[in-house]
C-alpha cells in the first residue's frame, strides 16, 4: 500500500502522527500542494475531491479521509489503543474527536483558507468576512476546553487519543491563520505542552 502525504497541510499531518504514535512505517508518496499536485489527473483519479491524505492499495481501491486511514491502521494495529478502550471510552474519544474537528479545526481552517493571500487560488472565492467569523469561534471553543481540561490531562479522559492529536494540529494551524490562544486558558496550554513534547508531534 502506498500513503500519498503532503507535508504542510493539518490532514496529512494528522496520519502522519497517527502512524508515529503506533510506530508503524508505511511507503509514502509526497505531492507538493503548493504546486496544485492534489489536482493532478492522477490523484484526481484516485480521489475526486482533490483531497490528501488518501491510501492506495494493492488492488487498486484508494481509503479517504484522515481518520477513516486511522481507524484502518487501528483495527490492524490494535496497541496502543487511540481510537480507546472499551464501549465507554471509544465513544467519548468520538465524542470529542467530532467536536474538536466541527468547533476548532474547522473554524481555523476557514479562517486560514478565506483570509490568507496564498489561498486566493484555491478558495474560490475567498469570503473575508468568513474568515474573521470563523475566528471567534474557534478561540470560544478554547475557552470551552479549557474549562474541560481542568479536569484531565487528555481532551477525551484519562488517555492520549486521535482527539488530541486532531486537536494538536489545529492548535498548531492557529498560527498561520492568524489566531491566538490566550495565555489565560492555563489548562490549555498545559495540555498543548504535553501532547506537543510527543516526539509524534514532530511528524
Amino acid at each position: 500500500m502506498k500513503l500519498y502525504d503532503a507535508a504542510r497541510a493539518p490532514n496529512p499531518r494528522r496520519v502522519r502522527v497517527f502512524l508515529k504514535e503506533k510506530g508503524l512505517t508505511v511507503e509514502t508518496v509526497t505531492v507538493d500542494m503548493g504546486a496544485m499536485g492534489h489536482r493532478s489527473p492522477e490523484i484526481t483519479a484516485m480521489n475526486p475531491l482533490q483531497q490528501l491524505p488518501l491510501l492506495e492499495f494493492e488492488d487498486g481501491s484508494v481509503l479517504t479521509e484522515s481518520v477513516a486511514i486511522c481507524r484502518y491502521f487501528e483495527e490492524l494495529h490494535p496497541d496502543p489503543p487511540l481510537f480507546g478502550s472499551g464501549a465507554r471510552e471509544r465513544a467519548f474519544v468520538e465524542m470529542w474527536n467530532r467536536r474538536v474537528e466541527l468547533n476548532l479545526m474547522a473554524s481555523v481552517v476557514a479562517a486560514f483558507r478565506h483570509l490568507h493571500p496564498g489561498m486566493s487560488a484555491w478558495e474560490v472565492p475567498q469570503v473575508a468576512k468568513w474568515g474573521e467569523a470563523n475566528k471567534p469561534k474557534a478561540l470560544a471553543f478554547l475557552a470551552l476546553l479549557d474549562k474541560e481540561l481542568e479536569g484531565r490531562p487528555f481532551i477525551a479522559g484519562e488517555n492520549y487519543s486521535i482527539a488530541d492529536i486532531t486537536a494538536m494540529i489545529a492548535f498548531d494551524f492557529m498560527k498561520v491563520a492568524r489566531i491566538a490562544c490566550p495565555e489565560e486558558h492555563e489548562n490549555v496550554w498545559r495540555w498543548y505542552r504535553s501532547v506537543s513534547a510527543r516526539p509524534s508531534a514532530s511528524a
